[in-house]
């Protein structure tokens, strides 16, 4: 009995390896499963299904269509992306999907084998099972039940609209100025500059204020006598024109004594006379005059400006001069317009798009 026993097994032991031999090379390349995560639900909670595929890297899968129900009364809420990974050196794959499904009615609900095509042949998963429950329900304690609630107005906050009202604000001034600046390079107004002129110090104080340059500059006296005098007379010169009235600028030195003489008597006029000839000579003659005889001059420079002056009022002080200089709008100048009217309308733009998204937000 024993050895039928024994014979009889290696028999059947080499049937099957003729019938594992013999079978397509599909089945054993392919291979289709199915899990689910939870095989009991409450009514209106969620599970996920997964599919996983393994075959080999040079044949084509498709996986099955699922629109929105697996079976009636089991809703599929999504379906991800399937996800790839790559066995024994990328020579098979092995793909995965999930569904996440949910169910609305208690019941024992069956779920068919999930089909999949490998090159144009159909391969299926098991077949899963789910059980809906519904929600147990207290009905010893009525009281405890509550209809639904009425629909409550929430009060509008400062954080519900800051956003808005700063985005208008924004848009408004950013608008204000577009408007304005293409306003002004359509009128193209030149640019208007307003400058200031200091009022002109009087003759006599002009003057001195030169002749204490002269005076500091004491190598002018030693080295180049003829610049000496030449910037000294014509310092007198120039308060002469301004206090007589006459151009003491194109005259000579005898002209110029002898018109002082209308307004002054000669005993007066002698010291000028004096520096208006040592001028002459060393500019003419190249007359070389002692140290002493430049501050000599010098001084009598300035007692015929002290001499002569006319002092304004005490407290009187003239106020600036304002000048206004329009000046033709550069190439440059239209470009950096333009630009800004760019900017500025973008800005603006931008700041519309932001306060209409606050309010569709807020109240629609």
């Amino acid at each position: 009995m024993k050895k039928i026993l024994f014979y009889y097994g290696r028999l059947m032991s080499v049937i099957l390896g003729l019938i594992v031999y013999t079978l397509p090379a599909d089945a054993q390349q392919v291979t289709v499963r199915a899990s689910i995560d939870s095989l009991q639900l409450l009514v209106g909670e969620q599970t996920k299904i997964h599919l996983e595929v393994s075959m080999d890297a040079d044949r084509k899968l498709r996986l099955p269509v699922i629109k929105d129900t697996l079976v009636r009364g089991v809703e599929v809420l999504d379906i991800a992306k399937p996800d790839t990974q790559k066995l024994n050196d990328d020579k098979r794959w092995l793909i995965r999907q999930d569904y996440t499904v949910t169910s609305f009615d208690s019941a024992l609900y069956y779920l068919p084998p999930l089909e999949v095509m490998v090159d144009d042949k159909e391969y299926r998963s098991e077949s899963l099972a789910l059980k809906v429950y519904s929600i147990p329900v207290d009905t010893l304690h009525p009281d405890q039940f509550f209809g639904p609630k009425t629909i409550v107005e929430v009060p509008l906050q400062w954080q519900d609209i800051d956003s808005m009202v700063y985005s208008l604000i924004l848009m408004l001034l950013f608008g204000a100025g577009c408007v304005f600046l293409i306003v002004r390079l359509k009128n193209n107004k030149p640019i208007i500059k307003i400058i200031k002129i200091e009022p002109k110090l009087p003759p006599h104080q002009e003057a001195m204020k030169h002749i204490e340059e002269i005076k500091a500059n004491k190598n002018i006296q030693r080295e180049d006598p003829k610049l000496y005098y030449t910037e000294l007379t014509d310092v007198i010169r120039t308060y002469i024109a301004e206090r007589f009235g006459f151009n003491a600028m194109e005259m000579t030195s005898a002209e110029i004594i002898e018109q002082l003489l209308q307004v002054k008597d000669k005993d007066s006029l002698k010291d000028l006379k004096y520096l208006f000839e040592t001028a002459d000579l060393v500019k003419f003659a190249k007359h070389a005059p002692m140290m002493n005889e430049n501050d000599m001059n010098l001084v009598n420079a300035v007692d015929f400006i002290n001499e002569t002056k006319i002092e304004e009022e005490p407290g009187t002080k003239k106020e600036p001069t304002e000048i206004k200089v329009e000046e033709k709008r550069s190439k440059q100048g239209r470009i950096a317009l333009m630009c800004s009217i760019g900017v500025t309308g973008i800005a603006a733009a931008v700041c519309l798009y932001i306060a209409v998204r606050c309010i569709i937000d807020l109240f629609f």
